[in-house]
């Protein structure tokens, strides 16, 4: 079997497997996949059996692993697998015999391969700048295969492939994919209109809209539009619409990452003490992501009735759990009016007034409050870019961190801060610790004398 794993792992332009062909006496069983019962933790793999011609009997062959392991998710360790077994079949029943010298049929299908493909774009070799009115246009060859008649249209297959999405992902994603979909198939009828067919898609030309994206905007949205094409390029996969995701060829880019700097002291006190003049509501919205740690997105889904005054609780949803509670310390309760009167399904924070009702989407709430900052305090006090509102949430836990530090170890110091902003590893919380520079080490100029 010294080549079985090499071959599984070659992409294959047909995959197409029909079981029901095998000998109704096979010299092999059908390869099935082992999943763990679900457990990631273990590895999971192909296996099967082959009939021993010196002692007739089916005798377990040594197990399948590939590359699937290396997956943290169970679909895409699954989707790996599903390929490995289908491949094996093929194998199976085109002669492979693991107790035989099997050089000669792997060559052959090894051959076929990595045999060129009769699909072939072109990848323009330098970006055309952004201000060229034809850029991205004529990038794609003439030798693009032919459209196929069962194959769907490229609308068709984005379309099934959100409709599948739909049910397993946010709002909020959903509308990212749909947009970047959109953005795909736009380019795509205006700069390649001889692409029809979803058959048609391949690395190149995905690479070629990608390119067209980057010349526009930056590396940071070329990986955002990689992102949601591959998971939608994928759905067709696992689903068969199409063979193989070109995505899964394409690098990311390594992008400058966007990052909130920390308040000092100072900036924090002159905005909270103008606030409280200017714009308490506001000033109450940045309490929230100051005190509790919020991000300003899960401040804007409060509802009265998450508040829990008497216990000091808080219930939200937050970026990884469908419902995170918190403690609400005792300065954040002193700040908040008496909400007996409001209703529970209003809204706590709204452009007028707390607990109400605001019909519109989260991420139009949150541009709606950066926007009131930004005109309210950014504009008045002369801040620059680098801060916004998130930066009140790493001023805070850093406040938080270097208090702690001088009374505890580090590593308790990060259990404690752990429970209290929501990380959900400590790995997490120690990143994030890093990039907000929230261990800064006391003056050490007595140790360099």
């Amino acid at each position: 079997m010294s080549y079985l794993n090499e071959f599984l792992t070659f992409e294959h332009r047909s995959e197409h497997v029909f079981e029901h062909d095998l000998s109704k006496k096979p010299q092999f069983s059908t390869p099935k996949i082992y999943t763990a019962n679900g457990n990631l933790d273990k590895r999971w793999y192909v296996y099967f059996s082959f009939r021993n011609p010196k002692t007739g009997k089916l005798e377990r062959m040594k197990n399948i692993y590939g590359i699937a392991n290396t997956y943290k998710k169970k679909e895409e360790r699954l989707s790996v697998l599903t390929t490995y077994r289908k491949r094996l079949i093929i194998l199976l029943k085109k002669g492979y015999n693991p107790f035989e010298n099997n050089e000669a049929l792997f060559k052959k299908e090894k051959a076929q391969a990595i045999k060129p493909k009769q699909i072939k774009t072109e990848v323009a070799p330098k970006v055309q700048p952004a201000h060229s009115s034809n850029e991205g246009k004529n990038q794609t060859s003439k030798f693009l295969e032919k459209p196929q008649p069962n194959s769907p249209t490229i609308k068709e297959a984005f379309d099934l492939s959100l409709n599948l999405k739909k049910n397993v992902i946010s709002e909020r994603t959903l509308k990212d994919y749909t947009f970047h979909a959109n953005k795909f198939t736009d380019w795509l009828n205006e700069s390649a209109p001889e692409i029809k067919t979803i058959n048609q898609i391949d690395k190149a030309v995905v690479q070629t809209f990608l390119n067209h994206v980057l010349s526009n905007t930056s590396a940071r949205s070329f990986n955002n539009h990689r992102t949601n094409l591959g998971a939608l390029l994928q759905t067709m996969e696992d689903n068969d619409i199409i063979v193989t995701n070109p995505v899964k060829k394409i690098k990311v880019l390594k992008a400058k990452p966007e990052r909130n700097k920390t308040y000092s002291q100072e900036q924090q006190t002159t905005i909270f003490n103008y606030l409280k003049k200017e714009d308490p509501i506001l000033l109450l919205y940045i309490q929230f992501v100051a005190y509790n740690f919020l991000r300003p997105i899960e401040v804007c889904r409060l509802k009265i009735k998450d508040i829990n005054v008497a216990e000091g609780l808080i219930q939200f949803k937050s970026k990884t759990n469908a419902l995170e509670v918190k403690r609400i310390p005792d300065m954040l309760l002193e700040e908040l009016p008496d909400l007996s009167g409001f209703d529970p399904e209003s809204f706590l924070f709204t452009p007028d007034k707390l607990g109400d009702f605001w019909d519109t989407e989260e991420n139009n709430k949150r541009n709606y409050f950066s926007k009131r900052f930004k005109k309210v305090v950014k504009e008045h006090f002369n801040i620059d870019d680098n801060y916004g509102l998130y930066s009140f949430r790493h001023t805070f836990i850093t406040k938080l961190y270097q208090s702690l530090i001088s009374q505890y170890p580090p590593n308790e110091v990060k259990s404690r801060i752990m429970q209290i902003t929501g990380h959900s590893t400590m790995n997490a919380l120690e990143k994030y610790l890093r990039s907000i520079d929230a261990a800064i080490p006391e003056d050490y100029s007595h140790l360099l004398k």
